[in-house]
């Protein structure tokens, strides 16, 4: 087995990891008419189900920051995988709103710290000049679920009852765990220049991870301004047969897993900011269409979530990557969990702010929800500002690594040494 398909591996494992969580959080959405009828909940008590997930995430982040960067990758992702896993299997097994709301609070606990590793092994393993490229393959997962995941568990949920798909995922996540104790490599680099103790301490001083910090919030603003009310906004105002929702998850799902690669490929080549503020001025224009817009056809519906998830998603690859290039490596871990916790709790807060702005009619439409439309747009627009001032560290150290718990590290090449510690191109050799 070459370098280059061990890394590559390593790439998809991580993705089916991100795989697993983002459609254990997007399947929330779309279950919104669902969980709202059988549940006998409103707009606001829903939105408080989305948010206790990105809370519960955004404060163990916080929590764990201080201390994620003292231990190897590898072992902190299995622990926080196999929690979520379990907490995954715990909403399945909920049988009211008190239960289920304590269970997507312990999911989002241990996705968000997985969701952290995941984004701080890649930044740890991929140069910077292609580090766009491997947050686009890494990111394809999310094209996967709402391709694949989001649609089959919503026929799952029509066909049984909604806790089906909770059961289906924690499944898949026991497969995956498995394979990650098997095959995930060890993942300490991060540790050999003894400063993991001063780390935090050091990424508090830093100014420019600040900056980075205010970045993803107004990047999560702008996209999560509309989500988690989107699904019942389509049913009950755009006149979207609820039979017919997953197929805006569908289509969007299989344009991004064309164009989330595309967008990362076009990011390292053009630049990281200059695709970002356009995917950021495209979305803001489809954003307003769907949240002006009254009844539609089917069609019409699908064009503009197809839309929507290629420039509003989109904008997440170059994003991320100007996210993991804002620090050094002995201080990503650190950084990546508190940048998991913005973005957990800006969600969290900006889906509590959609349930107190928008109201159920008693015909069943949602009213008011324009006005998250233009919250988004606002929040879009700051973040392309917040994003100009971000500076990005170039620099990549070499990061050893091992194939599984057991087996000695891979080999370095005698070449002249490097400072690429991962290719996505096809390279002889590992540099160590």
């Amino acid at each position: 087995m070459t370098p280059l398909s061990e890394r590559s591996l390593l790439l998809l494992l991580l993705a089916a990891v991100q795989f697993t969580h983002i459609m254990d959080f997007m399947i929330m959405m779309p279950l919104g008419p669902q969980l709202m009828r059988e549940l006998h909940i409103g707009p606001g008590n829903f939105s408080a189900l989305v948010a206790a997930y990105t809370i519960s995430s955004g404060v163990v982040g916080l929590l764990a920051a201080p201390f994620i960067d003292r231990f190897d990758r590898r072992k902190l992702l299995l622990f926080a995988y196999a929690g979520f896993a379990l907490g995954t299997l715990a909403c399945a097994l909920s049988q009211d709103t008190a239960t289920l709301f304590t269970a997507r609070a312990l999911s989002g606990a241990f996705g968000g710290l997985s969701t952290s590793m995941v984004m701080s092994i890649v930044g740890d393993v991929v140069p910077a000049e292609r580090r766009a490229a491997g947050v686009g393959i890494v990111m394809t997962a999310f094209s996967a679920a709402a391709a694949v995941g989001v649609p089959f568990g919503l026929q799952l949920a029509q066909h049984f009852r909604w806790e089906a798909p909770f059961f289906m995922l924690a499944g898949i996540a026991g497969v995956v765990w498995t394979m990650a104790y098997l095959r995930l490599p060890s993942v300490r680099g991060h540790l050999q220049n003894g400063h993991a103790n001063r780390a935090f301490a050091e990424l508090l001083r830093d100014a420019n991870a600040g900056r980075a910090l205010s970045f993803m919030v107004a990047m999560v603003c702008g996209h999560f301004a509309i989500i988690p009310l989107l699904s019942p906004y389509l049913v009950a105002n755009v006149g979207l047969p609820e039979r017919d929702l997953f197929l805006v998850y569908f289509t969007g799902g299989v344009l991004t897993v064309f164009t989330a690669p595309l967008i990362g490929r076009l990011a390292d080549r053009l630049g990281r900011f200059r695709v970002f503020s356009s995917l950021v001025a495209v979305a803001s224009v489809v954003t307003l269409v769907i949240t002006h817009s009254g009844q539609l056809p089917v069609w019409a519906v699908l064009v503009l979530g197809g839309s929507f998830f290629v420039f509003a998603s989109g904008r997440f690859v170059p994003g991320q990557a100007i996210m993991t290039l804002a620090v050094p490596a002995s201080r990503r871990g650190a950084f990546m969990s508190l940048s998991g916790c913005a973005r957990d709790l800006a969600m969290g807060v900006t889906s509590s702010i959609g349930g107190w702005i928008v109201t159920k009619e008693p015909s069943g439409r949602l009213a008011d929800f324009h006005w998250l439309g233009w919250i988004a747009v606002a929040a879009g627009l700051v973040s392309v500002w917040l994003a100009s001032r971000v500076r990005l560290n170039e620099a990549v150290a070499p990061i050893p690594t091992q194939t599984g718990p057991d087996t000695p590290p891979l080999h370095a090449s005698k070449r002249a040494p490097s400072t690429h510690a991962f290719s996505l191109k096809s390279e002889p050799s590992i540099e160590n």
